[in-house]
C-alpha cells in the first residue's frame, strides 16, 4: 500500500456494508415487488451485481439488474479526453418501477443526476433511489443517498477508489491523498 493511503473499508467492512444495504432496500419497499437495480458503469454496476446476490439470498427471489452508462449524459463531456462510451443495458422496462441505483462513490452529485437523467430518457419509474458504498460529502447538487454503506468525510485533497478483484468484487476501499 502507498505511503499516503489509508484503507477504510477492508473486505469484510464492505460486505457487512452491502448486507446492511441489502436489507435497508427491502425494508423500504416492502420486499421485492417492482423493485430493479441498476448500477452506474463502472464500480456501480458491481456492486449491484453482489447487491443482487444479497437480495436473493434473503428474499429467494431474483431481481432485475441493469447496466447505465452516463457518458453522454455528463456535463464535463467535453472537458474531458479519457471518456469512453460504454454500454447501457437495462433489458425491462423502467415504467413504474422503484429503481434503486447504485454507485460506488458519491461526490459531488454530477454523475447521480447524469444518471437520473438517462433513467427518465429510458422510462417513467415510480421512484429512484439512490444507493452508495461510501459518501464522501462535497455535494453541489441537492442529492442525498437513501441507503449508505459509510460516510467518510473528507477534504477536496483527498479520493476514495474502491478496488476490484480479478471478478469484480470489492475488496477494499481507500482513501488516498492527491
Amino acid at each position: 500500500m502507498a505511503q499516503n493511503t489509508t484503507v477504510i473499508l477492508d473486505q469484510a467492512g464492505i460486505n457487512r456494508a452491502l448486507t446492511r444495504i441489502a436489507h435497508e432496500i427491502l425494508e423500504r419497499n416492502k420486499g421485492v415487488r417492482d423493485v430493479v437495480l441498476v448500477g452506474i458503469r463502472t464500480g456501480g454496476d458491481d456492486l449491484a451485481a453482489v447487491l443482487r446476490e444479497r437480495i436473493a439470498d434473503i428474499e429467494g427471489e431474483k431481481i432485475p439488474l441493469g447496466i447505465l452508462d452516463i457518458t453522454l449524459y455528463r456535463d464535463d463531456l467535453s472537458a474531458r479526453s479519457d471518456r469512453v462510451v460504454g454500454k447501457t443495458k437495462i433489458p425491462f422496462p423502467l415504467d413504474d418501477k422503484h429503481v434503486v441505483l447504485i454507485d460506488d462513490v458519491l461526490y459531488t452529485g454530477r454523475t447521480i443526476r447524469a444518471a437520473m437523467d438517462s433513467l427518465m430518457d429510458l422510462g417513467r419509474p415510480s421512484s429512484i433511489q439512490l444507493a452508495v458504498l461510501v459518501d464522501r460529502g462535497h455535494r453541489e447538487l441537492p442529492i442525498r443517498p437513501d441507503f449508505v454503506g459509510r460516510n467518510v468525510p473528507t477534504s477536496r485533497e483527498e479520493d476514495i477508489r474502491v478496488h476490484f478483484d480479478e471478478d469484480n468484487r470489492p475488496v477494499e476501499v481507500i482513501l488516498a491523498k492527491k
